[in-house]
């Protein structure tokens, strides 16, 4: 069967398009007029195995906060329709990444309920020009409601001797431990013989 979604999200603030298979090989056309959130999506699909095409027009002559939120509420709706009623999926994923001198782990539950928890250190308020560090939570808040998980994100390390956190690294590997745990989440197992993978037979 095939596990694949189209979302259309229009405000009068944005107009968001994403298209996803969960089955596919790690391409990605990513375009959202912020070039960082841009490299985050990309290894969203890349490191989790998913063909991810978005697009996004967003109000990037007031700041880049509508356009980055609108498109994690687009990303998890297309996630959890992608995704079905969800049998035969492992259901929970985690994984443990590292980047240089940051560590980062994030662990799933397509549960269908939603609940983020997330955890990073003080960075500087900047990555580029206008992706402020502090819309990571709420791109993770956000994507999690509208995909119905609970996801946890834990920045392990991230100071570097004598000096603050790279916060390229620390933002990047979060996006490519939560890239890794959806991966294992979504993932078919084979043992399941397509059943709901909970006690209460729905998800």
């Amino acid at each position: 069967m095939s596990r694949t979604a189209r979302v259309e999200r229009i405000t009068k603030e944005t107009k968001v398009l994403v298209e996803i298979d969960l089955d596919g090989t790690g391409a990605a056309e990513i375009s959202t007029g912020v070039g960082f959130y841009d490299h985050m999506l990309h290894q969203i699909a890349r490191h989790g195995g998913f063909d991810l095409t978005v697009r996004t027009v967003g109000d990037l002559e007031i700041d880049a906060h509508h356009t980055i939120e609108d498109t994690a509420l687009a990303l998890g709706a297309a996630f959890d329709q992608a995704l079905g009623d969800k049998a035969g999926i492992r259901r929970y994923g985690s994984a443990t990444v590292p980047m240089d001198e940051v560590l980062v782990r994030a662990a799933v539950d397509l549960s269908g309920r939603p609940y983020v928890v997330h955890d990073e250190p003080a960075l500087a308020p900047y990555i580029g020009p206008v992706y402020a560090t502090s819309m990571t939570r709420h791109i993770w808040e956000s994507f999690g409601q509208a995909a119905r998980v609970t996801l946890h994100v834990d920045v392990l390390r991230a100071a570097r001797p004598g000096g603050h956190p790279d916060a390229h690294h620390v933002v990047e590997a979060q996006f490519k431990a939560v890239s890794r745990a959806l991966r294992e989440a979504t993932a078919i197992d084979p043992r399941s013989a397509g059943a709901i993978p909970s006690t209460k037979g729905a998800l």
